[in-house]
This record gives C-alpha cells, structure tokens and sequence, in this order.
C-alpha cells in the first residue's frame, strides 16, 4: 500500500484539490482508495458526501493526530490532506504514515517563499533524510503566459527535488468539485487537456516506492 501525503503550510494553494483528484484517479482505475483529511475543517471529507454512490467509491480514513491509526489493511492507496500551517505534531504524524509527499504551489512571491521554508524543514525530517518518503512538486494554477509563471519556473529549476508537473488555472475543477467530482469521472473530451498535465503526476504516483 502506498500512502501519499499532500502538504504545504500556506493556504489556498490547492491541497484538497490535489488531493480529491488523486484519489479520485486511484478509484476509477479500480483500486482501493481511501481519503483522509487533517484539516479541522474536513473540506476532503465534505467532498465525499457529495459524491455520487454510482461513482467508483473512495473510502473516509478517519485520522485523528492525537491517536493516528493505521490505514484499513488491504487499502491499495490512501491520500491524506493536510491543512494549511502544518507543523508539530500533525506534521510528524503525516511524514511518520506517507511514502509519497507532494507540495503543491502556485506561482506568486508569498508561496513561493512559504514553500521554500516548508521544504527545507522537511528536508530535516527524520524520516526524509532517512530516504523513505519521496517528495514531488506540483506547480498549481500556473499560466505560461505570465510572469509570475516564469518566477515560478526558475524557482524550482534550483530545487534538487523532481518537479511532477504544471496544472493550469482552469474552472475544471472548481465545477467538478461542487458535486463531488473529479477529472477521472466525467468525459475525456471535456477535461483532455488538464488529463495530459497529469499524465507525468500519475506516472510518478505508479512507481513503486523506495524500499
């Protein structure tokens, strides 16, 4: 089972977003999924009860950082997300349950800098530089045609961490959201173009994680 953790302490940068999608992208490829959420808001689990039961079903993982439990066994897939100014305990708790981390950003000068700081102090983290967590970048609301966008490009070239992908700034997924969507549960010709931004994303959930 692989747990993939969506984390970065500034808010509004897409964690629940990413984190519906991703577990949305494990359900209709068949897998057993399960979505947890960190947040005391519980917008990730807000979601599920809008989602349609004629959907291919992503479990609630009910994580409580006082008292984390495992994930259910046989679970194929878990996403967790996490809320904005994650650190102590509910920080520890995530990296102690993930294989995969992804830290989602969006091109503008306070992410930037509030990923910056969250990268290196997880680059601290026991279990980080012990090499059994993976960390990916996922450039959220990105468009190329900006300067922000450029900003955002030349800041993770000198990242020595792989850069997953760019997702555009699209209605897409505030639409889908609303009723309990995902990219993955609608026709391909209506979201083709955000499916190809995430074609390197799923490629690198799928392999497997570091032993």
């Amino acid at each position: 089972m692989t747990v993939i953790v969506v984390a970065n302490p500034k808010g509004g940068v897409g964690k629940s977003t990413l984190s519906t999608n991703l577990a949305g992208y494990f359900a209709a490829a068949g897998e057993w999924v399960a979505l947890a959420d960190l947040d005391k808001q519980q917008s990730a689990h807000a979601w599920l009860e809008l989602r349609p039961a004629t959907l291919p079903a992503i479990e609630v993982w009910e994580v409580d950082p006082e008292t984390p439990t495992k994930p259910p066994k046989g679970l194929e897939h878990a996403v967790i997300d996490t809320p904005a100014g994650l650190h102590g305990n509910r920080l520890g708790i995530a990296l102690e349950l993930a294989d995969k981390v992804i830290v989602p950003l969006q091109p503008s000068l306070f992410d930037i800098l509030a990923t910056q700081e969250f990268l290196e102090r997880l680059a601290k983290e026991k279990a980080v530089r012990k090499g059994g967590i993976e960390i990916g970048v996922v450039g959220m609301r990105v468009d190329a045609r900006t300067r922000s966008a450029e900003q955002l490009h030349r800041f993770v070239e000198g990242l020595e961490l792989p850069v997953l992908g760019y997702l555009r700034d699209t209605q897409n997924y505030v639409q889908l959201a609303a009723h309990g969507l995902t990219l993955w549960d609608v026709a391909k010709s209506r979201v083709e173009k955000d499916l190809e931004q995430w074609q390197p994303i799923v490629e690198w959930l799928e392999r497997k994680p570091k032993a």
